[in-house]
């Protein structure tokens, strides 16, 4: 997993490369101490929720970051359409129309109604 998004303050490479080790350690101590079994389960079920957490964390960051780009794309477009309409242009909300007609260009994946 790769720190898709700056703005976090962690490295989830890091996070993903100490629960690894962890989940290790968990495996070593249940096979050295089994009368201690539900522990070590419970601990290893933690460790998986991190995990499960870690990549959840690294869609929504994905998902923010499209999203910021679609509005900073139509902040865009609402100022061409401002200034092509100060400037007299006979269609100014061709720059709107365009952008909000525009094929998706990250991941192919459609977010917006058809």
């Amino acid at each position: 997993m790769s720190n898709a998004n700056p703005s976090l303050d962690f490295d989830l490479q890091q996070v993903s490369t100490r629960n690894t080790h962890s989940r290790h350690i968990v495996a070593g101590c249940a096979s050295a101490l089994p009368t201690l079994a539900g522990m070590w389960q419970e601990l290893d079920g933690a460790l998986s929720d991190t995990a499960t957490l870690a990549a959840q964390l690294t869609r929504l960051s994905a998902d923010l970051e499209r999203t910021q780009l679609d509005a900073a794309n139509l902040r865009a477009a609402m100022r061409a359409t401002l200034a092509a309409s100060a400037d007299g242009e006979s269609d100014p909300l061709w720059y709107l129309r365009d952008e909000l007609n525009a094929p998706q260009r990250h991941d192919g994946a459609s977010r917006r109604p058809a």
